[in-house]
This record gives C-alpha cells, sequence and structure tokens, in this order.
C-alpha cells in the first residue's frame, strides 16, 4: 500500500479526465455547456478542486523579435474537494458563459479549453479541447459593410496591445483589411479595425493607412505619419446604416 501511495504521488497509476462539450462552435458571449468525465487510476486519490481554463495565444515583440505568448481569458470552477477510487469514474456537468472579448478563431487565433485536476504531490492530469469562436453578431455586421465597401478581410492576428489600449487583457486582436474595389481602392493602403465588444454595443478603433500620393505623402509614409486613428460606438440599431457609418468615417480622414 506504502508503494502504491509513493507510486501515485509522482503520477503514476492516477486519474485520466476528458471534458466533453455539447458543441464545438460557439459566438463570442455564448454559454458553454459540457460535461468533466473522470476516471480513477490503480489507488484512490484526493482532488483539491476540477477547473476549466480558457486560454489563446497572442504574440509579443521583444527586442525587434516576435514571441508566441499564452494567456488565460478566464478560469472556471467545476468542482471543490473530492475523492476518486480505483477505476471509479465520476460525471460533473458545467455551464459558463465566454467573455465577451474572447478572440474569434480566425487567422492564426486560437483557442482552447485546458481542464485540469489539482491533485496534491502528484503529475496534475490535463484534457485540452479547442473551440471554434464566431464573431459576435455585431462584428458579423461590421464585416459584412466593410465587404460592402470592397474591402476583402487579409488578416485576423492577437497581438500585445499599448497600456493605453488594453482593456482586461495584454493583448488586442487585429483585422486587417485591403481595398480590393470600390471608392476606397487607390486611396489606403489598408484598413485594421479592433473590437472592444459588450452585450449590446461594439466600440471599434479604426487605424486608416492612406496611400501615398506624391513626394509629401512618401516623406509622411516614411515616417509613418500616414496612419490616422478613429474611434466611434455602434450598437443593433445602427447595423442597417453601418456601411455608410463606416465610410463617413474613412472619408474623413482618407
Amino acid at each position: 500500500m506504502l508503494f502504491k501511495k509513493l507510486l501515485s504521488s509522482i503520477g503514476i497509476g492516477t486519474a485520466t479526465v476528458d471534458t466533453k462539450l455539447a458543441k464545438a462552435q460557439y459566438v463570442q458571449g455564448e454559454t458553454v455547456e459540457g460535461i468533466v468525465d473522470i476516471r480513477g487510476g490503480s489507488v484512490e486519490q484526493h482532488i483539491d478542486e476540477i477547473y476549466l481554463a480558457l486560454v489563446t495565444t497572442y504574440i509579443r515583440e521583444i527586442d525587434d523579435k516576435k514571441h508566441e505568448e499564452k494567456a488565460v481569458l478566464a478560469r472556471y470552477k467545476v468542482s471543490g474537494s473530492l475523492a476518486i477510487g480505483p477505476n471509479e469514474t465520476k460525471t460533473i456537468p458545467f455551464q459558463f458563459a465566454l467573455p465577451y472579448d474572447v478572440p474569434v478563431t480566425l487567422g492564426t487565433s486560437k483557442v482552447w479549453l485546458q481542464t485540469g485536476l489539482d491533485i496534491k504531490m502528484a503529475l496534475d492530469p490535463q484534457d485540452r479541447d479547442y473551440l471554434t469562436i464566431e464573431p459576435h453578431p455585431l462584428v458579423t455586421a461590421f464585416l459584412k459593410a466593410a465587404e460592402q465597401l470592397g474591402f476583402r478581410l487579409r488578416h485576423v492576428q492577437c497581438e500585445q496591445a499599448p497600456r493605453y489600449w488594453q482593456r482586461r487583457l495584454p493583448f488586442v486582436q487585429e483585422f486587417e483589411f485591403k481595398p480590393a474595389s470600390g471608392a476606397f481602392k487607390g486611396r489606403l493602403d489598408e484598413l485594421e479595425a479592433i473590437f472592444f465588444v459588450s452585450e449590446r454595443s461594439v466600440d471599434v478603433l479604426l487605424e486608416i493607412d492612406r496611400k501615398a500620393r506624391g513626394l509629401s505623402g512618401l516623406f509622411a509614409e516614411a515616417l509613418d505619419m500616414d496612419e490616422t486613428f478613429v474611434r466611434f460606438t455602434y450598437s443593433a440599431g445602427d447595423i442597417p446604416t453601418l456601411p455608410q457609418l463606416l465610410a463617413d468615417a474613412i472619408k474623413k480622414y482618407s
């Protein structure tokens, strides 16, 4: 028995964990439901806590080099202290609401749930489940408005944000558009958008990168003075006129 306890303490013959979700695709702010299945190992073990961590990655630049960092968006407690006997199985249901600032899984962005069991003096069993995160309906409305104006979504990435842009998280998710057709082709190099989503509205920060025109334009571009930041807020009632709102904001600074 003492030998079995020793094996348990170093993570041999320990419990396993498997999280099963009701579905794999969600919208920002939607409720996630599922169960955590725990199966005991060869010895009885005491579990201090069962948790779910919502995790993503973002790009952080250090000394002009880009590094991928992990960020925990939220942590949810599924269960407190419990014991699991040899080969015993336990099923624990859970549900939680995704935060509105969870990144959408476009481009290089990935989001996953990491399930863990806290077991003292042992290698904690873990399980990873990837999620597909769709944009909030208000963000989807913006993407459609940009498409109507001739913009093509080219790149989406989570990047470390300056302190004055940061809210709850150390990064923002940038959506980069190229003007492929329409009135802004030839006038802009690109358009970047950052969305700060809440339940009923979106605060969007636009970076308008004007196309260099003439010597003064080339000089401004060389000094990074050709970029202008525009901020505005919209809600569901603005969706019918969102293409015009976006066009007016761009025209004002392009």
